[in-house]
Order: C-alpha cells, then structure tokens, then sequence
C-alpha cells in the first residue's frame, strides 16, 4: 500500500527536478550567448577608430591625483589632444566630477588645465565636473549637445569603455564616434579579461536597471584601474 501511494509522488519529485534542470540549462545557454555576442560587440568597437570631422571631441573622465591626470586620464586626454591637432572637431569637452576626498578637484577641470597646458585655446574648451560615473557623464554630455547645437561628437575613452559609451549615447539621442586611446605599456591577458568582464557586467546591470550601490562603486572603481 505504502509502496503504490508513494510511487506517484516520486514520479512527481523526478519530473519537478527534470524540469527544473532543463529550466537552469536554458538559462545557462541565454547567458552563454548573451555574453558571447557583448564579448564580440565590445571588443569589435575597441579596436575601431570611427575619428573623423565632428562638432566636438568629449573625453570621458578617469582618475586624476591632486590636480595631475591618472595614467588613463593622461592617455585620453593626449589622445584627444592629437585629434584636435588633426582638425577634427573645433570644441573639446572634458567630463567627470570628483569626490569629497579631491579637495575640489574633478576630472572634468583637471581635463580642462591638461587641455590649456597642451594649446588649446580656453574658448574651445568645456569642463563638465559634476558627473560621478559614465551614465551621468553621457547625460552630461547630451545637455552640453543640445545647449550648443552639436550634431556630431568624437567620445574618447578606453577601448572596452567604448561599445557602452556609445549605446548610452544612442540612448540619448546622440550621434558619436568612438575613437579608443592608445594602449598603456603591455596589458596581460589577466587585466584585459578583467576589463571585458567589468564591461559585460556593466552593460548587463545597465539593461536590465539593476541599481545595486555597492555594485555600481566597484564597477566604476574599475574602470579606473
């Protein structure tokens, strides 16, 4: 009797495990793929220079130390530098805010006196320095756009950065060109899957509004690095 009565609901635990075992395995593969395509999507935009005549030139933001550029602000900002030089755009725009800790300091003005010490006129230059990560820095950006009338804007930033970059500038109804800095020294396979990794994760996070404050610090903590 025992034996008959509890067959069923064994059958009933197999097919519930069954199915819950083909439910992870598809969400498995949709993650697969899903971070297939970005890896493909993310570095196809950073190895790509789109640089070419526009209204502006916007360096996104990094780290800078008392008043002096970090090595990757350095890096972008010198590349933007060079592009100007070549005539692409007649403006250049710096983004990034700072914290309580950078005694008044923020990305955007140090940009900005990195751009002056190079020779580039005070009047072709806009310091933006209240955005604290890239999706303030890109609504940032799109107020500047429409208060000025630019169509068109070269972004500069890292390689990885760029594929994010320029879909929260779509999304904002931007029209860019990403044109990637050049590369600091040699960059071991470790650090660049790190910097795939914090893209993905970051644009995944994105899309889906996840708004996690410990997340996002450490996200955007990376990308400085």
């Amino acid at each position: 009797m025992s034996r008959s009565s509890s067959s069923p609901v064994r059958r009933r635990e197999s097919t519930g495990r069954l199915f819950l075992r083909r439910l992870l395995g598809l969400a498995l593969l949709v993650a697969l793929l899903w971070f297939g395509w970005l890896y493909l999507q993310i570095k196809a935009v950073a190895g790509r220079d789109e640089a070419r005549p526009a209204d502006a030139i916007a360096v996104f933001g990094a780290a800078e130390y008392g008043g002096r550029p970090s090595p990757v602000l350095h890096a972008r900002l010198d590349h933007a530098v060079d592009l100007y030089r070549e005539q692409i755009a007649p403006l250049m725009i710096t983004l990034g805010g700072g914290s309580d800790r950078d005694s008044g300091m923020t990305e955007g003005g140090v940009g900005r006196d990195y751009l002056l010490a190079n020779g580039v006129p005070f009047d072709r230059i806009v310091a933006e320095r209240r955005s604290v990560d890239t999706e303030q820095q890109v609504a940032r950006l799109a107020e500047i756009a429409r208060a000025r009338g630019l169509k068109r804007i070269v972004v500069v930033s890292d390689g990885t950065h760029l594929f994010r970059i320029r879909k929260l500038c779509e999304d904002a109804g931007l029209v860019v060109y990403t044109s990637p800095r050049a590369p600091l020294g040699h960059i071991d396979d470790y650090d660049l899957a790190q910097r795939y990794f914090h893209e993905m994760l970051s644009y995944t996070s994105l899309r889906l509004h996840l708004k996690f404050s410990w997340m996002h610090r450490w996200l955007e903590g990376k990308a400085d690095a």
